[in-house]
């Protein structure tokens, strides 16, 4: 079986170890041009978030998954098997099941979290701009789209949407009661950022602003929940006001430092922050977490909550569970079609040359005058003869050299089995 999926994610590997092989979206379409290039690779994919950064891929038939591991180090300039004690690798169906679960949420940091299908699509359409998808994993990904509707639709997974931005949200409010006196800084303007604010006006957030490098994307999401827009550049001198701050950009450096909290703090007299890094790599400066007054939580810090989700979906999960399931044995069904799809496309071409041969001969006997039920009579045995003239050799050199397993597969394969002569008559 084909199809490979190599990866590290929110279970094996820690924080620290996954921001180090993110690859942030103006990256994707290079990196993935470098590993067509990496031979044995035939069609690839890579799916990269803050919760698991995995490759897809159907290799040639003498390359082994090593090949995806040594790119993805080479890539982030790691050193040779340096990701060894994180990595997972599943093959065959594994690989398939691991796909329409990530799609479907059931793999996500947060059970049931929608945010990954577009995720996944995105990694879709990656590999196809840069022609790596081909038959296998085009239908694979497609067939995955569709299993995770399927389970939004048909379980309960998805009541109650939860994500990691709502987790966060739900912190801060177990910490602060009422937020409505409360005030929050929101650091970047992506699709968890935007969720992150919708969630806050939900809980009747008292004020909240929305910092972003572009100040026009920052100014569509605070519009959501009646906020103020501002630049990055006004970050610090802002950064008093909040009494939360969630961050979730695409930078790969800090955008919070440790001074410059520590000033921040000085200014508030030292009444506690809320901090909630989303991102990977992170935004905040670890240090950040060793002030006094700073409550600094990441993805991997949100787990209680997290659980406590899990096990209310877990009569949905088994239900999705057992679709996905399903869904794997059908694709592994359409896989193994293709092994015969060489052998069925060249009978079928051996058949229909026999058959313009037969009709060419009739043509021409009765072009001479020849009886047209002579001629009828002569195609008929002619194309008998030449369409069963190899499996009738196939048969007979099986038996010469003593092969009845042969022999009784080929009665299955011809449809002789607990059949009489006269059934079609």
């Amino acid at each position: 079986m084909p199809v490979v999926s190599l990866g590290l994610n929110h279970k094996s590997a820690p924080l620290a170890v996954r921001e180090q092989v993110v690859f942030p979206a103006d990256r994707l379409d290079a990196a993935l041009t470098a590993l067509a290039d990496r031979p044995g690779v035939r069609e690839a994919a890579v799916l990269s978030t803050c919760n698991r950064t995995e490759i897809y891929a159907v290799l040639a038939p003498e390359a082994t998954p090593a090949i995806l591991q040594r790119w993805l180090e080479s890539e982030h300039g790691l050193p040779h098997d340096g990701l060894s004690d994180y990595l997972y690798t599943l093959e065959g169906r594994d690989a398939i099941i691991h796909l329409l679960r990530v799609a479907a949420g059931l793999d996500s940091l947060v059970l049931g979290e929608p945010q990954i299908l577009g995720q996944a699509k995105l990694a879709y359409h990656s590999a196809s701009r840069a022609g790596l998808l081909g038959q296998i994993l085009d239908r694979l990904f497609q067939h995955a789209f569709s299993v995770a509707k399927r389970v939004r639709t048909e379980t309960d997974i998805g009541a109650h949407p939860v994500s990691v931005a709502f987790v966060a949200v739900t912190l801060a409010r177990q910490i602060f009661g009422d937020l409505g006196e409360r005030h929050a800084l929101l650091i970047g303007a992506g699709e968890m950022i935007e969720l992150t604010a919708r969630h806050f006006r939900e809980q009747g957030m008292g004020g909240l602003m929305v910092a972003n490098r572009s100040r026009d994307r920052a100014e569509m999401v605070s519009a959501l929940c009646s906020g103020r827009a501002i630049g990055l550049d006004e970050l610090e001198g802002n950064l008093p006001g909040a009494d939360i701050v969630i961050s979730c950009t695409a930078s790969t450096e800090p955008i919070l430092r440790r001074d410059a909290v520590r000033r921040s703090l000085k200014a508030r007299r030292h009444r506690p922050v809320f901090m909630a890094d989303l991102a990977v790599p992170r935004d905040i400066e670890p240090r950040v977490e060793d002030l006094d007054d700073i409550y600094l939580y990441t993805v991997d810090d949100l787990r209680d909550v997290i659980d406590r989700n899990r096990q209310s979906r877990a009569a949905a999960a088994d239900e999705a569970e057992r679709l996905v399931a399903g869904q794997a044995d059908r694709f592994m069904d359409w896989v193994r079609t293709l092994d015969a799809v060489s052998a069925i496309r060249r009978y079928r071409q051996h058949g229909e040359r026999q058959r313009d041969y037969a009709l060419d001969q009739a043509r021409r006997q009765l072009n001479a005058g020849q009886p047209p039920e002579q001629v009828l009579e002569a195609l008929a045995h002619r194309l008998t003869r030449k369409l069963l003239h190899l499996p009738t050799l196939g048969l007979r050199e099986a038996a010469r050299s003593g092969d009845p397993e042969t022999i009784r597969e080929s009665h299955r394969l011809l449809g002789l089995d607990d059949r009489r002569d006269d059934e079609n008559e």
